[in-house]
């Protein structure tokens, strides 16, 4: 059972996953939101079925998954449609998250969640861990990565929280503007602080 949580979070192209991915190879529990939120609108979930009740079959494919993107298309162009969806998942999201954070058998257990800043849900860890990178990193990543233009990243960029108000609540900051060799070091070094945090929160 983990004594600790850490919510890990960052900019699209920031290099969230990277960071997390080491943080596993280290033995450490890695919950990631993303992850839960899709297996909450799995089929046969409680989710899903409210979903299809409030947009209709349509919103499914043939195999009776949820079509994303045409979910995607109906709550983007309409907020009051988004507002719904988002009460209805992000209690569940948030309640899975912790359960499964606090159930985690390392010492102590990461919450990657993209939008830790913007719902709001550092309230629910211990520590803030902000994966940092200039703009002009995350722009070059993502156009690489994605092979989207360069506008596609500015919109989504202009959807989250910005670098500021990330690093604004941040207790502890990866940077990873530099070279790749230079992340393992600071996740090595973060991850003996966290095993003693964890220790010191037993203890108390």
């Amino acid at each position: 059972m983990s004594h600790l949580l850490v919510g890990l979070t960052g900019g699209i192209g920031s290099g969230k996953t990277r960071v997390s991915d080491m943080f596993a190879k280290l033995g450490v529990s890695v919950i990631d939101a993303d992850i839960l939120a899709r297996d909450l609108v799995a089929p046969g979930m409680p989710a899903l079925r409210a979903i299809e009740e409030k947009f209709g079959k349509h919103i499914l494919d043939n195999s009776g998954m949820l079509n994303r993107r045409e979910l995607r298309e109906k709550v983007f162009s309409d907020p009051e449609q988004k507002h719904w969806l988002d009460n209805l998942l992000h209690p569940l999201i948030r309640q899975e998250l912790v359960k499964q954070g606090k159930e985690a058998p390392s010492e102590y257990a990461i919450l990657a969640v993209p939008l830790l800043v913007e719902n709001q849900l550092n309230k629910l860890v211990d520590r803030t861990l902000v994966v940092d990178a200039e703009p002009q990193q995350q722009l070059k990543r993502v156009i690489n990565r994605d092979d989207v233009s360069e506008e596609h990243v500015q919109s989504i960029i202009s959807h989250q929280a910005s670098r500021t108000e990330r690093l604004a609540i941040a207790d502890d900051v990866i940077d990873n503007n530099g070279e790749l060799s230079q992340l393992q070091p600071q996740v090595q070094k973060l991850h003996e602080k966290y095993l003693k945090l964890a220790k010191i929160s037993v203890k108390a």
